[in-house]
């Protein structure tokens, strides 16, 4: 591969950690990045668009993108006690939601359809209008009274108290409660066209990037803080913590349970297109 791999992924903490030291040409055979940073949102639409060769992606998204891309076994956020939650301006209960307006960060994200599968179970007669936006605006429209209830992810988890919100329920805690496995929510993906040979080097440079993260994590930081949107430093490294695990230097059999649980699940309820049986094959 001569010419650089054109790769999307966000400007938080766990991606730029993740990505440090393969975006600064620092893991020995590692192949050259042409970094592009978007929210998942955007990601979503590029792998639905085919437009880059490396995209970090909701997982939600991967029944309309495998045909093309294959899901890399490393690099993505899996994990526990880590789900996203459904927040209100005042305290309440999963019934409180039916036919009200819930801002959500993407349609296509693994958050939503975690969402989708615990208001099927928890709320009669469902939510009533579904409005996305930026995930950074989300919290303060739940404040500012624009909707009623707001799905949030990353760091929202550390700071929406900050905003005077509620967590009216944790996606993930429900999910893990009625599945046992870890909770599916960003996958990395390639275009399968790049080839056996450079799939397999980039899967082991994204694992070498992740243990050279963290073995020495102060060389991550300038590259983390930089990109971090104003996040204080406390909150960066929860969230850290809590997203780059076991399951991103190699997703293992209870990660590939995970996501195949997801997809089957979200299939069975007509949210996502059934996947192939060996969908989920790497290479």
């Amino acid at each position: 591969m001569t010419r650089p791999l054109s790769i999307a992924y966000s400007p938080c903490p766990n991606d730029t950690f993740v990505f440090d030291a393969l975006a600064h040409g620092r893991v020995p055979g590692g192949p050259e990045l042409a970094v592009t940073f978007a929210d998942i949102d955007v990601t979503n639409g590029l792998a639905e668009r085919g437009e880059l060769d490396v995209l970090k992606v909701s997982y939600a998204v991967l029944p309309w993108v495998l045909e093309e891309y294959a899901l890399l076994p490393c690099g993505g956020a899996l994990g526990r006690g880590c789900g996203p939650l459904v927040l209100t301006r005042e305290p309440g209960g999963a019934a409180d939601l039916a036919g009200k307006t819930v801002a959500v960060p993407s349609e296509r994200s693994t958050a939503y359809l975690l969402f989708r599968l615990w208001v099927a179970a928890e709320v009669p007669g469902g939510v009533g209008e579904v409005v996305v936006l930026p995930f950074h605006e989300i919290m303060p429209a739940v404040r500012d009274g624009k909707v009623d209830a707001g799905l949030v992810i990353h760091e929202a988890r550390f700071t929406y108290q900050d905003y005077g919100l509620h967590s009216l329920a944790d996606m993930g805690e429900h999910w893990e409660l009625t599945t046992g496995l870890p909770i599916p929510l960003g996958a990395i993906i390639a275009k399968r066209s790049l080839g056996e040979p450079v799939l397999r080097g980039l899967a082991e440079a994204i694992r070498t990037s992740v243990r050279m993260a963290w073995d020495d994590p102060e060389a991550s930081r300038p590259y983390v803080l930089e990109h971090a949107q104003e996040m204080d430093p406390k909150v960066t490294d929860q969230h850290i913590g809590l997203y780059v695990n076991e399951f991103t230097a190699d997703l293992g059999e209870d990660g590939y349970a995970a996501v195949r649980g997801l997809l089957t699940r979200a299939a069975a309820e007509g949210l996502v297109p059934p996947l192939g049986p060996a969908a989920l094959t790497f290479v």
